[in-house]
């Protein structure tokens, strides 16, 4: 029996159509997969980094003690205000990003993904460039937001992924992540003999703008000249594409209806779950991180591990081999023998395991066998367990990670009408880009409570981030839920 969904308020049923695409048939694992479009995903893998640029081009700058806000600080300022100012510039992107994307999705499911893509592309690309010539605190916090309104348009990537790829080949086109540039082209001139030059020592900060720009503009031009709209309403007008007469039917019906605002989305089950296990999905990633971080520069009878900060980043660093390998091999391999739903639910899962496990590395730390008493040193035996088990605990944190593409997928699956991917896109992205905006503060707040007041041990922190995590999975597992009951 086929029930369709419906969209509140529109009176449209999405049909055989999108109930094929909602629970797709097991026939089709047996189907050839369909050739992907090379040019089309590059440019989608070009674009997609450009955001991630641009957001983490700042980060290298306010690591080195305030030194980019510092720059413009007078001595006739509180010098106590400087970390409010640098946390200011840090997040203005995130929540100017967090007011747009929505609105910016919707604008795609009107005028098409492509000229949307192109001018956030465009703006990002001005901006990341002018932020490192910027003269003054107002100046650096207005290009940072006007950056964040254009990286609004990232969920629209997203879609355009969603739409030029069908079931027998999204396993292999959707584990699309991007780099971040590191610190290494800030401040040129005192570290590179060939950036010795006037411009690089007055705006010591121009070049990893500059590179950032470069790529987003690289971005720009293969949009403009390799992707195709992928809305199928505006493909059919623009270059006169041939269709069927059934998709033909199905485009001109959504063409005509309006857009469906959040409130009618956020009232279909599968969607609403996908927001809100989406918004605690995104507060696992971005608290791990900080909290891991954390727990390791702190000392161990406060709960941490007293490490030094390059073994930290090696540590990290491990995280992004394993998140590599895992996206490239692992879960192309998953999504071909699994349902979306069912890898999304068990990812979710690991992550209450990711957040208990770190307690008990200091136990192992307070309580292993010490070679000298005096300094604290780790026995050879306690070192090998510790490390194992770090590793581990950041592998299966990248297992979690998996969720992220799985998300993709299920929005993809899920959405009520094709015609309404963008907007739904952009609502789950939303709900994450909310939570980025909120998690660090969060995360870090709740690690020095519990070790001012050493709770649990100095260790509440990881207790309360398991118990949302738990949360997390629970909404997870109503996607499966509410999948099943669609073919009844």
């Amino acid at each position: 029996m086929n029930s369709a969904v419906a969209i509140p308020g529109h009176g449209l049923a999405s049909g055989p159509k999108a109930q094929k695409d909602l629970n797709p048939d097991p026939s089709t694992w047996l189907r050839k997969a369909t050739p992907l479009p090379r040019a089309q995903l590059i440019t989608l893998c070009l674009v997609r980094i450009v955001v991630p640029i641009a957001f983490g081009q700042v980060f290298p700058s306010l690591a080195d003690p305030y030194a980019l806000i510092l720059r413009f600080w007078t001595s006739t300022k509180d010098p106590s205000q400087i970390g409010f100012f640098s946390g200011l510039v840090e997040s203005s992107f995130a929540v100017s990003q967090l007011l747009f994307i929505y609105h910016w999705a919707w604008l795609s499911d009107r005028f098409g993904r492509r000229p949307i893509i192109i001018i956030g592309t465009l703006g990002v690309a001005i901006m990341t460039i002018v932020f490192g010539l910027s003269k003054s605190i107002p100046e650096l916090l207005l290009f940072r937001c006007i950056a964040g309104f254009f990286a609004a348009t990232a969920s629209v990537v997203h879609t355009v992924l969603g739409e030029i790829t069908d079931t027998t080949n999204q396993a292999a086109a959707f584990p699309l992540y991007g780099p971040l540039i590191g610190g290494s082209l800030s401040n040129p001139a005192a570290k590179y003999a060939l950036f010795d030059i006037k411009l690089f020592h007055v705006h010591p900060y121009f070049l990893p703008g500059l590179v950032s720009g470069v790529v987003s503009l690289m971005g720009v031009a293969l949009a403009y000249f390799c992707l195709d709209e992928s809305l199928s309403t505006k493909r059919r007008s623009n270059t006169g594409s041939c269709t069927s007469s059934t998709e033909t039917i199905e485009n001109e019906i959504d063409l005509k209806l309006p857009s469906p605002t959040a409130r009618e989305l956020l009232s279909i089950p599968i969607i609403r779950a996908l927001c809100l296990s989406g918004f605690a999905l995104e507060m696992n990633g971005t608290s791990f991180v900080v909290l891991f971080v954390l727990f390791c520069y702190s000392p161990i009878q406060q709960g941490g591990l007293a490490f030094p900060a390059e073994i930290t980043g090696y540590a990290l660093a491990f995280t992004g081999f394993i998140a590599g390998i895992t996206q490239l091999f692992l879960m192309p391999l998953l999504l071909r023998r699994f349902e979306a739903a069912k890898i999304y639910t068990v990812c979710i899962a690991a992550w209450p395991i990711v957040f208990l496990i770190l307690p008990c590395f200091n136990l192992i730390a307070r309580y292993g066998l010490m070679v000298n008493e005096a300094t604290g040193e780790l026995g050879v035996h306690a070192k090998a367990i510790l490390w194992t088990g770090i590793f581990l605990d950041l592998a299966l944190s990248r297992i979690g990670g998996i969720a992220y593409p799985a998300s993709m997928i299920l929005i993809k699956n899920n959405v009520p009408s094709p015609s309404y991917l963008g907007s739904t896109n952009g609502l789950v992205q939303w709900f994450m880009c909310l939570s980025r905006c909120v998690s660090a503060a969060f995360a870090s707040s709740a690690f020095a409570l519990s070790a001012k007041y050493n709770i649990l041990g100095g260790h509440f922190w990881a207790i309360l981030h398991a118990c949302i995590a738990i949360v997390g999975w629970w909404l997870a597992r109503s996607i499966t839920v509410n999948s099943k009951t669609t073919l009844s």
